[in-house]
C-alpha cells in the first residue's frame, strides 16, 4: 500500500480565505454526493447562513474506522479537485478521528464515529436548518 502523500499548499492559497467560484451548495452537495459513495454514516447537511457561522454550510459524516474515514476524506476531496474546487485549509487528515475540509463557504466534518459521539457538532451547531440533500444515506 503507497502512501498518499499532499501537496503543500502555495502561500497564497493560505493567505486569505477566498471563495471557490463554484456555489457553495453545489460544492455541499457534491462532498455529501462523494461521501455517501464511501458508505459515510450519519451524514447531515447544515445551514449556517441565518446564524453568526463561520461559513454557509457544513456537511458532517461519520467514518467507522480511521481507514474509512481516510477513504470518505479522500472522495471528498478528489471529487471536488476534479470540479477544479481545492480546500482553503485541510486538518486532522494524518489522526483520522476528525478530518476537516475547509472550502470557505462549505466546512466538511468526517468524524470516527467515536469522536463524533464525543464532541457532538451537530448539537452545538442545534439552531442551524438541517438541509435535506435527496440522497439516499449509507446507515
Amino acid at each position: 500500500m503507497t502512501k498518499r502523500s499532499r501537496p503543500a499548499p502555495l502561500a497564497t492559497e493560505t493567505a486569505r480565505r477566498v471563495p471557490s467560484s463554484a456555489p457553495a451548495l453545489e460544492i455541499l452537495r457534491e462532498a455529501a454526493r462523494a461521501a455517501i459513495a464511501k458508505k459515510a454514516r450519519t451524514p447531515v447537511a447544515l445551514d449556517l447562513r441565518e446564524l453568526d457561522g463561520v461559513c454557509d454550510y457544513f456537511f458532517i459524516c461519520s467514518g467507522s474506522s480511521e481507514v474509512q474515514v481516510k477513504a470518505i476524506a479522500e472522495a471528498v476531496e478528489d471529487g471536488l479537485r476534479e470540479r477544479g474546487v481545492r480546500p482553503w485549509h485541510i486538518e486532522g487528515f494524518e489522526s483520522r478521528r476528525w478530518v476537516l475540509l475547509d472550502y470557505v463557504e462549505v466546512v466538511v466534518h468526517i468524524f470516527h464515529e467515536k469522536t463524533r459521539e464525543y464532541y457532538m457538532l451537530d448539537r452545538l451547531w442545534g439552531d442551524a436548518r438541517s438541509l435535506d440533500l435527496g440522497l439516499e444515506r449509507a446507515d
